[in-house]
C-alpha cells in the first residue's frame, strides 16, 4: 500500500468500511517489495536446489548405471565367447568331413554328389572361420568399451574433488561468520533508516491511521 492509496482512503471517508487490518495482510504488504526486489535472488534451499546434494546425486547415480553397463558388457562378452567355441567345434567338424570327402573323390571321382559334398563343406568352413574371426573381432572391441567407460570414474572423481571444496567453504564461511551472541537476542532488521528513499508505508503508519480513524 502506497501514501497515496492511504490518502485516497482517507479523503473518502472509509471509517465504517476499514475496521481491522490483520497481521497477515500487514506482512503481505511488507513483503511485496521484497518479491518485487528478488527476481535475482539465488533458488530457495530446497532439496532442488542444494548443490551439494545434487552433485551426489549425480556421482551416486552415475556410478550405478556405469555398474549396470559393465555388467552388460561382461554377459555379451560371454556371448560372444561360447559363439566362439560353437564356431570350433563346427570347424572341426566341417573339417572331418572335408578330409572323408576328399578321400571319396579321390576314390570314386565321377561320383558328382561327393565332389557337391566337398564344396558345400569347404564353403561351410570358410563361413565358420570368419564367424570365429568377426567374435574375436567383437571381444576386442568390448575390451576397448570398458576401457573408454573408464572416464566415468575419472569424473567422479573431478566431481567429488568438487564436492570437498564447496564442503570446506562452506565450513569456513559458517565458522567465519558465527557468533557467540544467540540470533534471539539481537535487535529486529529495520525495514527502513534514516536516508532511505520509498513509497512504503510502514506498520507504525498504519496502526496510527487506523487509530485516527477509530477516534472520528
Amino acid at each position: 500500500m502506497t501514501q497515496e492509496e492511504l490518502d485516497a482512503m482517507m479523503a473518502g471517508g472509509l471509517d465504517e468500511d476499514i475496521a481491522v487490518l490483520e497481521e497477515e495482510e500487514i506482512a503481505e504488504i511488507e513483503d511485496s517489495t521484497y518479491e518485487e526486489d528478488c527476481i535475482d535472488c539465488p533458488p530457495p534451499p530446497t532439496k532442488e536446489y542444494k548443490v551439494v546434494s545434487q552433485l551426489d546425486d549425480v556421482t551416486k547415480d552415475s556410478e550405478v548405471k556405469a555398474g549396470e553397463i559393465f555388467d552388460k558388457l561382461e554377459d555379451i562378452s560371454a556371448f560372444v565367447g561360447d559363439t566362439e567355441e560353437l564356431s570350433n567345434t563346427l570347424t572341426q567338424t566341417l573339417t572331418d568331413n572335408i578330409q572323408m570327402f576328399e578321400k571319396l573323390c579321390a576314390k570314386f571321382p565321377n561320383v558328382e554328389s561327393f565332389k557337391t559334398a566337398l564344396a558345400e563343406n569347404q564353403e561351410a568352413l570358410s563361413k565358420t572361420e570368419e564367424i570365429t574371426q568377426k567374435s574375436q573381432d567383437s571381444s576386442d572391441e568390448i575390451m576397448m568399451i570398458m576401457d573408454i567407460m573408464q572416464y566415468q570414474d575419472i569424473h567422479r572423481q573431478k566431481i567429488e574433488r568438487v564436492i570437498n571444496v564447496m564442503r570446506a567453504l562452506s565450513k569456513y564461511m559458517s565458522a567465519l561468520f558465527e557468533s557467540s551472541m544467540d540470533d534471539d537476542k539481537r535487535a529486529s532488521t529495520a525495514q527502513h533508516i534514516s536516508g532511505d528513499s520509498y513509497d512504503e508505508v510502514t506498520e507504525d503508519e498504519i496502526e496510527a491511521l487506523l487509530e485516527s480513524l477509530g477516534k472520528k
